[in-house]
Order: structure tokens, then C-alpha cells, then sequence
């Protein structure tokens, strides 16, 4: 199994120095997010697989409750985890969303995200960013069913010769119990 590349809360690693980016390439790292969100919403699976990097690494842990002296944290790498996902993997599961027989697609699920508190980070890697974002997925499906996730995101994008690829996601939920009858998005 893959461990993330960015660290987490729960995590004994200290934080790499944060030197932001400046005001013009920060704008340009949030319309790429806004423009992920927008093909999530719209189920552009392919052209969101498109800003994958060959190594992603996309991670969604499970949420543990825990009190603040346990030294494990909430989130840790190697226990459960919702998303632990490879190109492969992702590939995976956008080959299952366009399938017909995905019945929890059909009715499709409506989704929209809203992606805020964006901050850009320089690395020690030229062309590689570290970016920190807040996230709403608001989903409806049916008539009845609407749920939410809410979160955060350590994000590493590559500004490559061929554009924008996302190397690492560590997506963080505030739930430590997932209501949802699927977790058929991605965030």
C-alpha cells in the first residue's frame, strides 16, 4: 500500500516550510480546481482522469474518533481508508460509473462542488505545488436522497509540458460516520 506524501493531522511529521506562490500563479492553481470541480459535476470522467499524473496517489482515510492525548490521531496511514488509489484504481472506478449497469448511477446522482479557502505552496520539487483547499459535494439522487460531504484537501499539482497533473490527494472528511448509502464521487 502506498503512503501519502503529505503529511496529516495525527501524523509525527513536521510541516515542510510553507512559501506561498505568487498572486498570479495562486489564481491560476484555483481556476485548475475550479475547472476539476466543474467536470466532476458535469461526469466528465475523462477528461477529469486527463489531470491525473501517471504516480497519483489519491487517499480518502476513514475517520476515527479519538481523544487528543491518543497519539495516533484521527487519520493515519496503513489503517481503513475509504479511497487509497493508484491511475489504476481510478481508472477503475470511472469505468464503473460509465457502465449501464451501475445501479447506483441510474438515476444518475446529482452533484455539485464547491471548493474554497485555497492555498497555494511552493515545494522543494521546481514545478511541483502543494495546495490546501476546503470542500462542500453536495449530492441528490432520486427524490429523497441528499447528503454532503465536507472536508479538506493537501493536494501536490505538477505543471508538467503536457498541463496540470494532480501527483497526490489527501482528502480529509469531518464525518466519522459516513451516512451515504455509496460513495459514488469523487472530491
Amino acid at each position: 500500500m502506498n503512503k501519502p506524501a503529505t503529511n496529516t493531522p495525527g501524523t509525527a511529521a513536521a510541516a515542510p516550510a510553507e512559501i506561498p506562490v505568487d498572486a498570479e500563479l495562486a489564481r491560476r492553481i484555483e481556476q485548475l480546481l475550479y475547472r476539476e470541480a466543474r467536470l466532476l459535476d458535469e461526469e466528465k470522467w475523462d477528461q477529469w482522469l486527463a489531470l491525473m499524473a501517471e504516480d497519483i496517489h489519491y487517499w480518502m482515510p476513514a475517520v476515527e474518533n479519538r481523544r487528543r492525548a491518543d497519539k495516533l490521531g484521527a487519520w493515519e496511514p496503513g489503517r481503513g481508508a475509504y479511497y487509497d488509489d493508484s491511475l489504476r484504481e481510478l481508472t477503475i472506478r470511472v469505468s464503473r460509473f460509465k457502465q449501464p449497469s451501475a445501479w447506483a448511477e441510474d438515476p444518475a446522482t446529482r452533484c455539485v462542488h464547491v471548493i474554497s479557502n485555497v492555498e497555494c505552496f511552493r515545494t522543494e520539487v521546481e514545478g511541483e505545488y502543494r495546495v490546501h483547499s476546503n470542500f462542500v459535494n453536495y449530492r441528490s439522487r432520486g427524490e429523497a436522497d441528499n447528503d454532503m460531504l465536507v472536508g479538506r484537501r493537501e493536494d501536490l499539482w505538477r505543471e508538467t509540458e503536457h498541463g496540470w497533473r494532480l501527483a497526490r490527494r489527501t482528502i480529509l472528511i469531518t464525518q466519522s460516520l459516513f451516512m451515504s448509502k455509496n460513495l459514488n464521487t469523487f472530491l
